[in-house]
């Protein structure tokens, strides 16, 4: 953290701690406007790997997204009747065209809330939408009906498809949020949510969906992948996963031939598979 970031973190928990008559609003307020400038800088964010190569959340930056919410007043943000719309004062949509390099935003209904890192060379095809606390890194491609959630990391040169969901998790602070590292092409209408983390340059087949609760299982390794309270699911590096199924326990099952939905693994890509370069394309 930058010397006149160094108090932001101090200022932000002395802001949690107090009671609403101790602070003037004026006064969380600039304090708010600051952190969100932060974030949309990139100089803090809501989660980052450690030297051990392992992800850990930052709960200090994602209880300053609270307090936005809680300091908060509603406001009219409209333009005439054409476009409608009333949210918090402390959250409004972030002003695009005061960044130093505009990111490619094609216009369709897309918004980007404040307190979004965008890097160099993001492409957001509409309407999408990325929320509070996000960070979506350099020459990432996100495609048209696609939501990213509260705090989600989605790394660099990633393609997140046509009306793939990235849930947000702003709750509990200490919470890990959904991690999607660098390289990782996201297949349409995916789901990724509940802290999961999708390692480096993983590939997600169309429609697989990713949740705490879902057993992802490893044809090539043999193993089974599940979150266990303590740590998310994690999809290994280079993994190819589609959507699968594995036969329901019970005899009432078996009798109807009743199947669930299940994440399988059917191969693991090479560094200098084809699929680096048709990312490459895509990106132009």
């Amino acid at each position: 953290m930058t010397d006149n970031l160094a108090d932001l973190e101090d200022q932000i928990e002395r802001l949690d701690a107090a009671k609403p008559d101790e602070v003037a609003r004026d006064e969380a307020k600039a304090l708010l406007e600051r952190f969100l400038a932060a974030l949309e800088s990139g100089a803090i964010r809501a989660a980052s790997k450690q030297p051990d190569g392992q992800w850990a959340a930052h709960p200090w930056v994602k209880r300053g997204i609270l307090l936005c919410f809680r300091w908060g007043r509603l406001a009219d943000y409209s333009i005439n009747r054409t476009f409608q719309f009333s949210d918090k004062d402390t959250l409004p949509p972030q002003d695009l065209s005061a960044r130093a390099e505009l990111p490619r935003v094609v216009p369709g209904g897309t918004t980007v809330r404040s307190g979004v890192y965008l890097g160099r060379g993001v492409v957001i095809m509409p309407p999408s939408y990325i929320n509070v606390g996000a960070r979506i890194d350099d020459e990432t491609m996100i495609d048209s009906h696609v939501l990213v959630g509260s705090c989600a990391q989605v790394g660099r040169r990633v393609h997140l498809s046509a009306a793939v969901q990235v849930g947000g998790v702003l709750e509990p602070a200490g919470a890990t949020p959904v991690i999607i590292e660098d390289g990782v092409f996201v297949g349409a209408q995916c789901g990724i949510f509940e802290s999961t983390l999708v390692g480096c340059c993983a590939v997600l087949g169309a429609g697989v969906i990713l949740t705490a609760g879902t057993p992802v299982y490893d044809l090539v390794r043999e193993q089974i992948y599940r979150a266990d309270g303590k740590c998310p699911l994690v999809i290994p590096e280079y993994a190819v996963v589609v959507p699968g199924a594995r036969q329901a326990g019970g005899s009432f099952a078996r009798d109807q031939g009743l199947a669930l939905q299940t994440p399988v693994i059917v191969r693991y890509r090479k560094p200098d598979d084809t699929h680096d370069l048709l990312l490459e394309t895509e990106l132009r």
